[in-house]
């Protein structure tokens, strides 16, 4: 259940804006399908950021992944870990993890 899109979501440098999930992702790419569908099941809120609409966010997610484009790339929140290309296990063991399930 996305909770905010675009810019609102990420500061100027691409970086996540506030608490909470920030997804960096498309909406042509199957592992980001997947991985919102986990998500948006388990009810957990989080914000997007469309790779393809957002220069500064990409950067910052391939800043992440070692200066390669992978996504999803998910931020769980400003202290929480970047889980890159996750599985749904790994997804969801993340967010228990983090208290978010």
């Amino acid at each position: 259940m996305a909770t905010e899109t675009g810019e609102a979501a990420v500061r100027e440098d691409g970086s996540p804006a506030g608490e909470g999930i920030t997804f960096y992702g498309t909406g042509w790419c199957p592992d980001s399908r997947r991985s919102r569908a986990l998500l948006d099941r388990l009810a957990i809120p989080y914000r997007v950021v469309d790779l393809d609409a957002n220069a500064a966010a990409t950067v910052w997610a391939a800043g992440q992944n070692g200066g390669s484009r992978r996504i999803p790339t998910i931020a769980l929140g400003p202290a929480g870990p970047v889980l890159i290309e996750p599985t749904d296990e790994a997804l969801e063991a993340a967010l228990r993890e983090q208290g978010l399930v």
